[in-house]
């Protein structure tokens, strides 16, 4: 009976495919995909052996990035999972607040490992408390989610009072030390990665950078967050638990008439969300810096939206998002004014490609404004040596700006997202 009801719900899912690419445009392949990053690394290469700019592509910059790039990616994969089934989550910035406080506060009275389970406990409550007022009384998802996000960010605020002053090393603000987890390399491959990076070769250098950097210092709660993506797409795309859920995005009125529980999947899948966001809370407050800090997310929660959005709601493409992301965020903490400079040779390059590009589509009018803004890049890079500190601080929110204008016109969200659904209401 189960196995029937998967096969009339994937039916549902096939009468409704994704929006076909516009005429021309051409969808892209995991090998297209490859060839592209491929090229990417090959361009950031040439800039790297022109400026001198060695910082861009070494171990200790894609150590830094990756750990970065794991809040974000947590925060987006359950971004990810709410949207499958059909409800926005702006409150990801608040269910991750609530991962650091209670990965915090757990973690620093009874070990970090309680502490990344009480982080995940605290933003599956967040999604608990989201899919209530959205789910069941209907209040509209966006309003929902920056209602948390402010809920979240108060109440920490208030509980830390109580919780971390007066305790040694505790303010109102921070709490006391977390016993770290650790962090360990591959033995001898680690070695001969960053050897290999050391030596400046074009493009093999590169690679070995990129490869040493996610095998160097990486804490067993990364190799959690890592698996967790192709978990997530095994899950949600190869099982009969992901069609449902899926399906409740796509046409909850369908799914219904199925035998499909709506209202359970919706919950499940905004706690499983909120969960995933908490993870990365605590990622931030046990791994990334071992206590919690007030403001510590930094909007890592809309970033990770971002992420997603990038992703056009897939977890592969979300963890190219979150790794762009957290590779940009990376820039001010490790040489960031002299990356940054020679990155603007980097973009100056690829939007002349794009202005090629269009100018082999005729699309005339972008490509004269992409052959516009390359000769202002190139121009700022040729007649300055640096950038200012605050172009440094702003990279990271100035680069989801512009992928997800770049990326709009590829996008294409679950069908039902967002909308409200009342049991019956299709009969």
């Amino acid at each position: 009976m189960n196995s029937q009801r998967s096969q009339r719900t994937a039916t549902v899912l096939d009468k409704k495919p994704a929006s076909p690419p516009a005429p021309g445009r051409r969808r892209l392949t995991l090998p297209v995909v490859l060839l592209i990053i491929a090229g990417v690394l090959a361009l950031t290469s040439v800039v790297r052996m022109i400026t001198g700019a060695d910082g861009i592509t070494n171990v200790s910059q894609m150590s830094t990035a990756l750990k970065l790039a794991v809040p974000i990616g947590m925060a987006g994969l359950g971004g990810l999972w709410a949207e499958r089934a059909g409800v926005i989550n702006i409150g990801l910035e608040g269910m991750l607040i609530l991962g650091t406080w209670f990965g915090a506060w757990a973690g620093y009275q009874w070990g970090p490992w309680v502490g990344v389970l009480a982080g995940i406990a605290g933003g599956a409550l967040g999604g608990l408390l989201h899919a209530i007022v959205t789910v069941t009384f209907n209040v509209n998802h966006i309003v929902s989610g920056v209602a948390i996000n402010i809920l979240a960010l108060g109440a920490t605020r208030y509980v830390s009072a109580f919780a971390f002053e007066g305790v040694p090393q505790g303010t109102s603000k921070q709490s006391p030390p977390v016993e770290s987890l650790g962090s360990f390399s591959v033995p001898g491959l680690a070695d001969g990665l960053a050897d290999l990076n050391d030596k400046g070769w074009f493009l093999i250098s590169d690679v070995a950078g990129l490869l040493g950097g996610l095998i160097t210092n990486m804490s067993p709660l990364t190799l959690v967050a890592l698996a967790l993506v192709p978990f997530s797409w095994w899950v949600l795309w190869r099982t009969s638990f992901g069609l449902r859920l899926r399906s409740c995005g796509e046409s909850p009125i369908a799914a219904e008439s199925l035998g499909v529980n709506v209202y359970k999947y919706k919950y499940l899948a905004v706690i499983i969300s909120g969960g995933l966001a908490g993870l990365g809370g605590a990622f931030l407050s046990i791994v990334a810096n071992p206590f919690y800090l007030e403001g510590q997310t930094g909007g890592r929660g809309y970033i990770g939206l971002a992420a997603m959005i990038f992703g056009n709601w897939m977890p592969g493409g979300l963890a190219l998002g979150a790794g762009l992301f957290g590779y940009t965020d990376s820039l001010k903490l490790r040489g960031g004014t002299e990356n940054v400079h020679a990155l603007l040779l980097l973009i100056a390059i690829l939007v002349l490609i794009g202005a090629v590009w269009l100018l082999v589509r005729k699309k005339y009018v972008g490509a004269v404004i992409a052959l516009a803004v390359s000769a202002l890049v190139f121009a700022w890079y040729a007649l300055t040596s640096e950038v200012p500190t605050q172009v440094v601080t702003a990279t990271p929110y100035v680069v989801t700006l512009l992928v997800l204008s770049l990326s709009a016109q590829r996008l294409r969200m679950p069908k039902a997202n967002g909308k409200p659904y009342r049991k019956g209401q299709g009969t």
